[in-house]
């Protein structure tokens, strides 16, 4: 027999504003802790040195995290160059130091030109990688380093905010990037380009998807809600299941292939698109989930939330 989950059984995606120093994981735990949810999981993981949009799926929702986890992202970060680290970052320890007086604003856009579009990105032996079922950050923690292939990434655009000269030099920039791009990784090539090194310094998300950091809470201010007992207004926070694969076509059944539909059973649905993955809702508007069209052009179930989720 399955064990019950305990907690509430809510549904709905959380944009969390994550605060600096927390785990991806801690902040999900913390906001599990502060709904009382029964059931919750995030849609990758920012590092701790980061800020910024991560979205938190409860319920039902934590059916559809994948779409986000695939998403666009983008960022706002500072480059420091003149100095690089183990980690790409400003936690781990200096490997190499140089003068970066010299550079210019020219010189910096020129070597972003290059880190622009489609690339090839090596992955930092510091990340959640698996190697042999080991993430290549324990490997690195334990001195050790492997061969890495490089991994197809796209960089939409990489503009810069604002150029500060020095023997530490520091750029601000702004990425729109494609899932899976290491914006420690960009910095570690622009310092080589450059032939001074460079690591992250800061690094906020700004973009999830469809999500942006406008629509962001923070986390004092579930916990002051939390704290005054007022759940009516923390759910508030909570955006519907299916936002989260609002760039799907939406078709709308009756509550009568809505029934087979979720038996299982492929429904016939007037004007749908001729192939590919669609959201599917009844008339009255509740989500029933993902199908997806069939060579006869009849609407199979694919991923079906919970009457209600």
């Amino acid at each position: 027999m399955a064990r019950r989950r305990r907690g509430r059984a809510l549904s709905g995606i959380l944009l969390l504003d994550k605060p600096l120093g927390m785990s991806s994981n801690q902040a999900l735990q913390r906001c599990k802790w502060l709904y009382s949810a029964a059931k919750a999981g995030h849609t990758g993981s920012l590092d701790p040195l980061a800020t910024g949009v991560l979205p938190l799926c409860f319920g039902e929702a934590t059916k559809f995290s994948q779409y986000l986890l695939d998403a666009d992202k983008g960022y706002d970060s500072t480059f420091c160059l003149g100095r690089s680290t183990q980690t790409g970052d400003s936690e781990g320890e200096t490997v190499s130091e140089a003068d970066a007086s010299d550079l210019d604003l020219s010189q910096i856009e020129q070597a972003l030109e290059a880190l622009r579009g489609p690339i090839a990105q090596l992955p930092p032996m510091y990340s959640a990688i698996k190697r042999d079922g080991q993430p290549l950050y324990k490997l690195a923690r334990a001195g050790i380093e492997v061969e890495r292939q490089p991994r197809p990434v796209t960089i939409m655009s990489l503009e810069v905010l604002a150029f500060r000269p020095g023997v530490r030099a520091e750029v601000d920039v702004r990425i729109l990037c494609s899932k899976g791009t290491y914006v420690r990784s960009l910095a570690m090539d622009l310092g080589e380009a450059l032939g001074v090194g460079g690591h992250v310094t800061a690094l906020r998300r700004t973009k999830a998807g469809p999500f942006e950091l406008a629509e962001c809470v923070t986390m004092p201010a579930l916990e002051a809600l939390h704290g005054s007992q007022n759940l009516v207004a923390m759910d508030a926070f909570l955006k519907p299941t299916d936002t989260a694969v609002a760039h799907m076509p939406l078709l709308t059944l009756p509550e009568s292939s809505g029934f087979y539909l979720r038996q299982g059973q492929p429904v016939l649905v007037p004007n749908a698109p001729r192939d590919g993955m669609v959201r599917v809702a009844l008339e009255t508007g509740e989500f029933l989930g993902l199908g997806e069209i069939l060579d006869d052009g009849r609407v199979a179930p694919r991923r079906l939330v919970v009457s209600g989720g």
